[in-house]
């Protein structure tokens, strides 16, 4: 989060003081996620230790404080289809998604 602090000086701390030490830990590992990859809310949930706790991983990333940083829209349900989406229909997460694989892909096809 360190390298994201010269974007939102005032807001990162402001957001951070708001946040249960459950909601960081959400927040940390979505943004270890890679560009045009998904994981599920499950995959999050064990990921910090707490694997029967995939809802309240939804919850936390429904009051992300850092949408255009943190990447909840790359959380998912365990079955792959979308999930809840704090910024707007679920097609728009969906949108979201396949723009993000698609610039990798072209990347990737670069090199």
């Amino acid at each position: 989060m360190a390298k994201n602090s010269k974007y939102c000086k005032n807001v990162e701390h402001e957001a951070h003081c708001n946040l249960t030490r459950f909601q960081w830990q959400v927040l940390e590992q979505t943004a270890k996620i890679p560009f045009g990859e998904t994981r599920s809310y499950k995959w999050v949930a064990e990921k910090i230790g707490r694997p029967k706790a995939f809802r309240a991983v939804g919850q936390a990333l429904r009051r992300n404080p850092y949408p255009v940083i943190i990447p909840c829209h790359r959380v998912v349900k365990e079955d792959g289809t979308l999930g809840g989406y704090a910024g707007g229909p679920s097609d728009k997460k969906e949108e979201l998604i396949l723009k993000e694989q698609a610039i990798l892909k072209k990347i990737k096809g670069i090199r």
